[in-house]
């Protein structure tokens, strides 16, 4: 075999082959393995990679051109006391595959350790000498070059984030061909970027797209992953998301399409863990190459898992930080990806002592010329420790404070019967200062809900959590949610109750649309999607590559009919979306200051009492306030007044004097349906009377 260029990791195709080179610097021997099919049957050819440099094994094999199965074996020693577990008998994926063929079986044979059952139990130090291949995804040798994406590059104060699943955004779109929802080619399809742009969305945020598989224990309770945090290949697109057998063209095609109607595209990557597991869990890949080097470890074979899935990413090592740069690369400049959202990025950011945020990894992204100019968010938390406000610029952060605090205001105080007072909420809404105050509101991605807990409408309908269809006997997910039911667990036939939810739901999208940071919703909040009161809706019944409308229940995925009420709800998001971009989005970009201006005798931020009278240090120490009124400066011309009820009853609120404005005139109420709702004038000192739970948006005129 001739040598590679060393330089270029994984399987890269030239003019008359391929170069293939594996990082695995423990290791003995490095063998490439293409599989080929002759006869109906599938051949393994080996070939060794008999260059070495340094950590690297590499060789060039002529003829070989793209959509060539492939796969690595590797040799090195089995001392798995010391956290060495070579096993060449065990096909390897390439970590730096960009296409996946074939199924992860469950069986004895994935498993580097004498395994009696597909679960991996069995005696964890001897080693196994059955063979693999067959029963793990092969990798595939691909030829798409850089896609050279048209930047949007849409500024952090007008961005309008959709968080997102491939499936379930588009599975009941009946205007999109049936066999292609659901996929990639159906993100890219005019009915999806039509439904995005007409609501406001600036960004779509899709969970994991990089190749997963299920877990065998989720598996054996004849569940299936759905949300897709667990993978098998970093730079993989999941190939069951795909229309088309080209993957990676079908993605590119609908993220260039998203491109052109004005949308950017981020992706949430999962670098924190594997698809591997605990040290008992298959070896499938980076276990095979170098496990003590990609995993992190307390000692010897005992896994240091910060992450709650078994192992731990170990982005302190220098290899590990290329690999995970080389894959963000790929998704930008081949894909055409404009950002990434870091599950647990604390458990990427740990040193040796705790999280530092500035570690390896994360300031190699900061530094990195390319991935810089991307959007980057951070999860600032994982599950041993929380890092919020930690990370370096130009990495947001995904602002849980927010979220606890506008659900307290609008959902826990009033259920309780006591309130915290306002100050903290004031916070928020103005761009939670005492977080990010080196680095600006847009660091803050305000969410009240994501995937990962209730949906906003069940929120207001449960007060538990109701994760049984996991069984897990309803352990999982958290037990901290701040929702309230209104008296009724789950769904009801009371029409008072039901016009309360919906309301609520208004107003809390009036409260994240109008908030300085940027605002992030969730995928069917904006038609009242319910989860059926579960907060941990990872997994749906393992039924097969098409999800059944019983399957989903009307839960997992986007509601393309909505109702009269739910289409209330919908045209109430647009509205408020369309008020931010028109007032608020270039006045964001920095904090607002509170100082009078002596030219106006007006403040570009105030806060008020239902009296009309500007907020004292004293009125913020009130722990029993359940209203409070914002005043944001919008332009030369104009201003915003948004006043806030959470308590159980009407309150009057007092507009402010004459200096704030000339007139004043009401934009949004959410105790009214907006296709009835009139639009009010009124004068300074004039008063309005807000209905329980509900918020009003005054368009405040100069002149």
């Amino acid at each position: 075999m001739k040598p590679a260029d060393p330089r270029y990791l994984g399987a890269t195709l030239t003019e008359g082959g391929a170069n293939f080179a594996l990082w695995a610097a423990a290791a003995d021997a490095v063998e490439v393995c293409l599989f080929n099919e002759v006869n109906g049957k599938t051949m393994e050819t080996r070939f060794a990679l008999s260059h070495r440099d340094g950590p690297i094994f590499h060789g060039y094999l002529a003829g070989v051109r793209a959509g060539q199965k492939y796969g690595f074996r590797v040799y090195g020693p089995w001392r798995p006391e010391e956290g060495w577990r070579f096993n060449s008998h065990k096909l390897l994926i390439d970590p730096y595959a960009h296409l996946l063929e074939g199924e992860l079986t469950y069986a004895a044979e994935i498993y580097g350790h004498q395994a009696i059952d597909h679960s991996g139990k069995g005696d964890l130090s001897q080693r196994s000498d059955s063979d693999s291949a067959g029963l793990v995804p092969y990798s595939v040798v691909t030829g798409h070059g850089h896609s050279h994406p048209q930047r949007l590059n849409t500024p952090w104060s007008k961005t309008v984030i959709y968080e997102a699943h491939v499936r379930g955004l588009t599975e009941f779109n009946s205007e999109i061909p049936e066999e292609e929802r659901g996929t990639y080619k159906a993100l890219g399809h005019h009915s999806t970027i039509e439904y995005l742009k007409k609501l406001g969305i600036t960004a779509l945020e899709l969970l994991p797209i990089h190749h997963f598989v299920t877990e065998p224990a989720i598996a054996d309770r004849g569940r299936q992953n759905f949300w897709g945090y667990n993978a098998l290949a970093f730079s993989a697109p999941h190939r069951k998301y795909a229309a088309t057998q080209d993957p990676i063209a079908e993605l590119r095609e609908a993220v260039s399409a998203l491109h052109k109607a004005g949308i950017e595209v981020i992706l949430d990557v999962v670098y924190n863990h594997t698809a591997e597991g605990g040290h008992g869990g298959p070896t499938l890949s980076f276990r095979g190459i170098d496990s003590k080097t990609f995993y992190r470890r307390i000692k010897g074979d005992l896994y240091d898992d910060v992450t709650g899935c078994g192992n731990t990413v170990d982005a302190r090592r220098p290899f590990v930080v290329r690999m995970i740069i080389d894959s963000l690369h790929w998704w930008s400049e081949v894909i055409g990806i404009d950002g990434f959202r870091f599950d647990l990025a604390s458990a990427l950011s740990r040193n040796d002592y705790g999280i530092d945020t500035t570690g390896p990894l994360f300031s190699a992204i900061a530094s990195d010329p390319i991935l810089r100019e991307r959007k980057l968010i951070a999860e600032p938390w994982d599950v041993a420790g929380y890092a919020l406000g930690d990370f370096p610029h130009p990495i947001r952060e995904w602002n849980d404070h927010y979220r606890d605090s506008l659900r307290q205001f609008w959902l826990a105080d009033p259920a309780r019967g006591f309130s915290e007072g306002v100050g903290d909420l004031a916070s928020r809404l103005s761009g939670s200062h005492d977080i990010f105050y080196f680095r600006g509101p847009t660091s803050s991605i305000n969410f009240i809900t994501s995937h990962d807990g209730f949906t906003l409408a069940d929120l207001v309908s449960y007060e538990n959590k109701h994760n049984e269809p996991n069984q897990e006997f309803n352990r999982d997910g958290s037990t901290s949610n701040r929702s309230w039911n209104l008296g009724v667990e789950g769904q009801t036939k009371d029409p008072k109750i039901n016009e309360l939810r919906i309301r609520l739901q208004k107003s809390m999208l009036a409260s994240l649309l109008l908030s300085s940071g940027v605002p992030m919703l969730t995928m069917g909040d904006e038609v009242g999607r319910s989860q059926n009161g579960s907060n941990n809706a990872y997994s749906l019944p393992a039924n097969g590559d098409v999800l059944s409308p019983a399957a989903f229940n009307g839960g997992w995925a986007l509601n393309w009919s909505p109702n009269e009420i739910q289409s209330d709800l919908l045209e109430a998001t647009r509205n408020l979306i369309s008020m931010r971009r028109n007032y608020l989005s270039d006045v964001v970009r920095e904090f607002f200051t509170g100082q009078m201006d002596l030219g106006t005798s007006r403040k570009d931020l105030a806060w008020f009492r239902r009296n009309g009278e500007e907020m004292t240090d004293a009125n913020w120490h009130q722990g029993d306030r359940s209203y409070l009124s914002m005043y944001v400066e919008a332009s030369a011309n104009h201003a915003l007044l948004i006043l806030l009820n959470s308590s159980t009853h009407d309150n009057e609120f007092t507009l402010p004097i004459e200096k704030w404005g000339a007139l004043y005139r009401s934009i949004f109420d959410s105790a009214e349906a907006i296709a009835t709702f009139e639009p009010r004038i009124a004068k300074p000192a004039d008063t309005t009377i807000l209905a329980p739970h509900s918020v009003q948006i005054w368009l405040v005129n100069r002149t």
